[in-house]
């Protein structure tokens, strides 16, 4: 484990152990994205559940996407003013790396403009090794979305407004997180753990949902659960197949034009959310591909932020 890096378990005394995250709370003069605490924070106290993984440092390539993750971990961004909504943003890249300058930083940067507590996950990516294999990652989510809601006292958050942001595999995760919240996919490792994972809202970024056909052509379904999986896996795996009655409300955006997930990823998930009777909004692009992270498509921007803003203020994660 590198010295530098902290286990967010401490969060539970957050207030003593990083006094500069308090001060920043009440400071109107601190700068609009401070990076809060200054180190990474580790998920798991020791190695993460299961075993495997790989070794050597974490990768970074020219676009700033991160593999080879043997320590998953937070990255925490705090507004100057926070409004006391949090939220978890897992980024894409098919399960194979995770685009963090290009999704989440540019999503944790939209949403601390807003007053809300960012947090940046470096999941498990399932085919570096790690035994528990497809579960890797949503073990990561759920302790994350647990962390954070013990951390809310002293970061100021309020526990009925954290919520979870993804894109891609990333929303795919994000999904699994906001539906199978209730599972034991790991054992506990300390009191977070009694807390419970279910995020208070999801957003869903031209998410892949389903891993059956004819829509399994993905790179996150050959990445989790393999190019032959075995019988009932792409069923377990798929996120519109678990949708429970105690959802919380989604939001989904895609295009309809998406070479890699196909749009009718995002009309599954609306019609299981409907079947389920969870709040579902949806909004869907003639154009604008796949990739597009909050408006910054490849060949013309897709202006979708304003609707997830007055979606969010409606139900009450942003101010009036």
């Amino acid at each position: 484990m590198q010295s530098g890096r902290r286990h967010l378990m401490a969060l539970l005394g957050a207030a003593a152990l990083f006094p500069r995250l308090a001060a920043a709370a009440g400071d109107p003069g601190a700068p609009d994205h401070p990076l809060l605490p200054p180190d990474d924070i580790l998920l798991w106290p020791k190695a993460p559940p299961g075993g495997g993984g790989p070794s050597g440092v974490r990768q970074v390539d020219r676009r700033g996407a991160v593999s080879n993750i043997a320590e998953p971990d937070l990255r925490t961004l705090r507004p100057a003013r926070a409004n006391g909504t949090a939220v978890l943003i897992t980024a894409g890249g098919g399960y194979r790396v995770i685009q963090q300058r290009k999704e989440a930083e540019v999503a944790a940067r939209w949403m601390t403009q807003r007053g809300v507590t960012a947090f940046i996950l470096s999941y498990r990516l399932p085919d570096e090794g790690w035994r528990v294999g497809p579960l890797a990652p949503l073990q990561d989510a759920l302790r994350a979305l647990r962390l954070i809601r013990a951390s809310a006292g002293p970061l100021g958050l309020d526990p009925t407004r954290i919520g979870c942001l993804g894109f891609s595999a990333g929303g795919h995760l994000a999904g699994l997180a906001a539906t199978r919240f209730a599972e034991d996919a790991y054992a506990p490792v300390d009191e977070a753990d009694q807390l419970p994972a279910r995020p208070d809202f999801a957003v869903l970024a031209y998410p892949v949902i389903t891993l059956k056909p004819p829509y399994d052509h993905t790179s996150a379904r050959r990445r989790l659960i393999g190019r032959r999986p075995q019988p009932g896996a792409a069923d377990r795996w798929s996120v519109e197949t678990h949708v429970p009655p105690d959802a919380p409300p989604f939001f989904l955006v895609q295009a309809r034009d998406d070479e890699i997930a196909s749009v009718q990823n995002s009309l599954l998930m609306q019609q299981a959310c409907d079947q389920a009777g969870i709040p579902v909004e949806l909004r869907l692009f003639d154009e604008g591909g796949h990739g597009f992270a909050m408006g910054q498509g490849r060949r013309q921007e897709v202006n979708w932020t304003p609707a997830l803003e007055a979606w969010m203020r409606g139900r009450g994660f942003l101010p009036p």
